[in-house]
């Protein structure tokens, strides 16, 4: 492994939900403070501005993505700018907002919610297939690592709070819940604070690790691998990409922090040793 460089200078007050677009080999990804969707085109940054706070994507064709809103999961054209309502995501609890979500295996989308003031158990993840939305956890505080083994055996998730990833068996025709979540990693002891996640070709488990300047490699029991070192404190969601599937993302985020460094909300890019899965279509 190499050392990471700043892939995007722009200092993000809360930069989350990194999307490698398979078809268009670009990355995406969203301030969700500032309330933007972010991407480089041609060597030129882009950005779109939205009206309410948007924070996650999947890809349903090469110029349409999913987004989530704190109000909606909704087609986003990238030519025209163009947005048309899917389905509503607590619209009618203005307290909340979306947070962590990715596309599954089987073409589903997960998201998950929050307080806008991260207030104790004011989320809940849920699952969006087959043209409804379906509540599966409440309760939540603030969602995140929300990502899938390649055999599609499983899905992963934290309630960061909690400092434990935990890993939830999956329907393999459906890819709904099957059984209760059982803890994967334990980060207690380490004090550590999980946050986004991807997982690998090899079914490795890669975690930003919100306060450390790091994401770290688990293997699939779940035993720490090595851990990736970052100019940023608040790393928030790790994303594979490039021609191979061998460039590590992170998004960071320069909320809270008063003696905020340069690299502080930037967004990294990092050559790495191993592959990881192309991101799911969304299929609506």
């Amino acid at each position: 492994m190499t050392t990471a460089d700043i892939y995007s200078p722009t200092r993000c007050t809360l930069g989350e939900g990194p999307l490698w677009h398979p078809e268009r080999g670009q990355l995406f990804w969203f301030d969700i403070l500032a309330k933007r969707l972010l991407s480089i085109e041609d060597g030129v940054e882009r950005s779109w501005q939205f009206d309410r706070h948007v924070s996650a994507a999947g890809w349903i064709d090469r110029d349409t993505l999913l987004v989530a809103s704190e109000t909606d999961l909704f087609r986003f054209d990238l030519a025209s700018g163009a947005q048309d309502s899917v389905v509503a995501l607590e619209a009618d609890t203005p307290a909340t907002r979306s947070n962590d979500g990715r596309a599954d295996p089987w073409g589903g989308f997960w998201i998950g919610t929050m307080g806008k003031a991260a207030e104790p158990g004011a989320g809940a993840i849920y699952r969006y297939y087959k043209g409804a939305l379906r509540q599966l956890q409440a309760g939540i505080t603030i969602p995140n690592a929300i990502c899938f083994a390649p055999d599609a055996s499983c899905a992963y998730y934290t309630d960061t709070p909690t400092r434990v990833i935990l890993r939830q068996p999956l329907n393999r025709a459906t890819g709904w819940p099957e059984g209760a979540p059982a803890p994967f990693i334990d980060l207690r002891d380490a004090g550590l604070n999980p946050d986004g996640a991807v997982v690998d070709a090899a079914g490795c488990l890669w975690n930003a690790q919100w306060g450390a300047s790091r994401v770290a490699r688990y293997d699939p029991q779940g035993r720490l691998l090595s851990a990736v070192d970052l100019p940023a404190r608040q790393i928030s969601c790790p994303a594979f990409g490039g021609p191979e599937g061998k460039t590590l993302f992170a998004t960071s985020a320069a909320e809270g922090l008063r003696d905020a460094g340069p690299a502080e909300g930037c967004t990294f890019a990092l050559d790495i040793d191993v592959a990881g899965q192309a991101e799911h279509r969304v299929l609506l």
